[in-house]
């Protein structure tokens, strides 16, 4: 009896693929309020960076992480960073994804995790005496 190997699958990644339309990339609502190109990039790639330090720090699979962008992303393609907190967005998205990837986590402990970051970042930190 002999075994059959599967054919690989061809990924194709391109623009005429993608799930949203061009006309969406080109100008997103963040643009729209008046935020820059560059200014919206960089807060993107930060909340993306925040999502990922934090999914570490919670011991989250890197899926979950992963799939905490993906949401982040969407969520802002289709809502402005200016009138939406992209902290609060960017917890709200690992929250959820952990929980689509079965890898829950207290929402107390997200909070704590993302609170100690921005005091991290901010060199607020209380340390003990």
């Amino acid at each position: 009896m002999e075994v059959q190997k599967e054919k690989p699958v061809k990924i194709v990644l391109s623009l005429e693929n993608c799930i949203l339309p061009e006309e969406r990339l080109r100008e997103t609502p963040s643009q729209k309020d008046g935020l820059s190109t560059e200014d919206e990039m960089d807060i993107r790639l930060l909340s993306c960076e925040f999502i990922q330090h934090a999914g570490v720090l919670l011991r989250l699979p890197q899926v979950a992480m992963a799939t905490a962008q993906v949401l982040f992303q969407r969520f802002f393609y289709k809502r402005s960073l200016v009138k939406h907190s992209f902290e609060h967005t960017a917890m709200a998205c690992l929250f959820l994804a952990a929980k689509i990837e079965e890898a829950p986590r207290r929402l107390r402990d997200a909070i704590n995790v993302f609170h100690h970051i921005k005091q991290f970042k901010t060199g607020s930190c209380c340390l003990p005496e």
